[in-house]
């Protein structure tokens, strides 16, 4: 089993972690980024919608993608992950 690790921001202290933790975390630095996706394209069908009905539709698209967007980024945040870091990891990965 593959162990990693990253510092503790608060403790400066080293603090390990499985492979399973890394990927979790993994998965749910992706969901953020397509929840963030999903609540931008929600913007926008808004700032679209003409007539009642499409606004309100938009509406609803609209705050339950922001519901689901603070969820994962309230998840994200209980892991303490590190956005930038994972960023730099997914070019790794895209670069091989």
């Amino acid at each position: 089993m593959k162990i990693w690790w990253k510092q503790s921001k608060r403790q400066k202290e080293e603090v390990y972690i499985t492979e399973e933790e890394q990927e979790r975390m993994w998965h749910v630095f992706l969901d953020v980024r397509k929840s963030q996706m999903e609540w931008e394209r929600a913007q926008l069908l808004f700032q679209e919608a003409t007539g009642q009905d499409q606004i309100d539709y938009a509406i609803y698209i609209l705050e339950a993608a922001e519901r689901k967007y603070q969820m994962n980024l309230k998840q994200a945040k209980q892991l303490n992950l590190d956005g930038a870091r994972m960023q730099y990891i997914e070019q790794k990965r895209e670069n091989g």
